[in-house]
């Protein structure tokens, strides 16, 4: 049943283009699937996304001709567990899709599918190597990054840093949790979760639901990657401040501001989608957080500056989060031409919430210029009344954590 599972996501995604996330939630709930089956049958999904060109190409080299779009995504899910799923046997990678192929009325592909994988699985030490070595479209391919991606991040880090961050994309991001400090401590959480400390923050170490805890039920913590934890910590803030978060679904800023301050202050948490807002309100009940205030609206018609911080967020191409979020990597490029402008309307609007002498903190979970340090300069450049304090860009290489970008400029006192 993963099996099966993994492939009507597969096609969904293709299909519809539709969020990995939500594919696989709607997927898990139609096949009824227990946790374990549900996690087996997104490690695949997610897998053959991370993977998908690569897989392709060993396909190509054993597979001539037209395949059928449903055929293609058998082989890519078989050739995805023989080469990256150690503990699950070849024979059954082989078997399992076979039995699709025919379960699916695609009879006549069976044989082809069987010799593809069994020559894969017979070559798994010597499979044809990937052409081009050291060009953007032999990173492109072995990492299975569209090519105008690679070149952009090739462009920043170099070939080698660009290998790196490519690498660091197709792995399994941490789950960095941070405590609730007005419940608990780092210490006493770590005696209920399996928690490691790092350089950057508390990594879950097992798998699992953490949702379903105890020491989430007690909202003891919440869940946010140490890059953006970093831009509340960019604010310095202290008890009593006013705080707006002008973007602020998930919710994770709002967390840590509110929690920055000892619960004592006022956080407005202000999204335009409702529904997510709804989340940020639940889990600020859920920590018992009486100072955030959620407040639904556009972040661009914010009005009022007597804040002493204000976050904006921004919505952004999403290039950092690639390890959590794979098939953003199947963004058309034409489609993060338009940001920059958004993302300026958006900061142009924050600025006016914050009253004089206090700090704006920009952040975005992308390493683009174009969406960070161009926006951000543009913006310094037309209003004098407000200077840049700190600046930095997190790569998931060298950092360990999202690729993310973080600027705080402080308003003036006195124009």
């Amino acid at each position: 049943m993963p099996r099966r599972a993994a492939l009507q996501a597969l096609e969904r995604f293709r299909r519809d283009s539709a969020w990995s996330r939500q594919v696989m939630d709607s997927i898990a709930k139609k096949y009824a699937l227990d946790g374990r089956d549900t996690a087996l049958a997104a490690r695949m999904f997610y897998g053959v996304l991370q993977n998908m060109a690569l897989c392709d190409f060993y396909i190509g080299a054993y597979a001539k001709g037209r395949l059928e779009p449903k055929v293609r995504d058998i082989l890519r899910l078989g050739v995805y567990q023989l080469l990256f799923m150690d503990r699950i046997p070849a024979r059954a990678a082989v078997d399992g899709s076979v039995g699709l192929c025919r379960e699916l009325g695609y009879d006549r592909a069976a044989g082809l599918v069987n010799a593809v994988l069994r020559r894969v699985d017979r070559e798994r030490d010597a499979l044809p190597q990937v052409p081009g070595k050291g060009t953007a479209a032999y990173l492109s391919t072995l990492y299975s990054h569209p090519l105008w991606l690679v070149e952009e991040i090739v462009a920043l880090r170099g070939y080698d840093g660009a290998e790196a961050v490519l690498r660091a994309d197709n792995t399994e991001p941490p789950v960095y949790v941070w405590p609730n400090l007005c419940r608990t401590t780092p210490e006493a959480l770590a005696a209920m979760l399996p928690l490691r400390r790092t350089d950057v923050g508390l990594v879950l170490e097992r798998g699992g639901d953490i949702t379903d805890t105890d020491a989430f039920r007690q909202g003891l913590f919440y869940v946010q990657d140490p890059a953006a934890h970093a831009a509340v910590e960019a604010a310095e803030l202290t008890e009593g401040m006013r705080v707006l978060d002008a973007c602020a679904a998930p919710g994770g800023k709002s967390f840590a501001a509110a929690i920055a301050m000892g619960d004592r202050g006022t956080v407005t948490a202000r999204d335009i989608v409702t529904k997510k807002l709804g989340l940020v309100a639940a889990g600020a009940a859920r920590m018992g957080l009486s100072s955030i205030q959620c407040q639904p609206g556009d972040a661009r018609d914010i009005e009022g500056g007597d804040h002493d911080a204000v976050f904006a967020d921004v919505p952004c191409s999403g290039l950092g989060v690639i390890r959590k979020k794979p098939d953003i990597r199947y963004r058309a490029p034409e489609m993060l031409s338009s940001l920059p402008e958004l993302q300026g309307e958006l900061l142009e609007a924050a600025a006016r919430a914050v009253r004089p002498g206090g700090r704006l903190v920009y952040s975005t979970c992308t390493w683009r210029p174009a969406e960070n340090g161009d926006v951000t300069a543009a913006f310094l450049r037309t209003h004098p009344a407000f200077e840049k304090v700190t600046e930095r860009t997190f790569w998931p290489d060298t950092d360990g954590t999202d690729g993310f970008y973080i600027c705080r400029m402080d308003r003036a006192k006195k124009i």
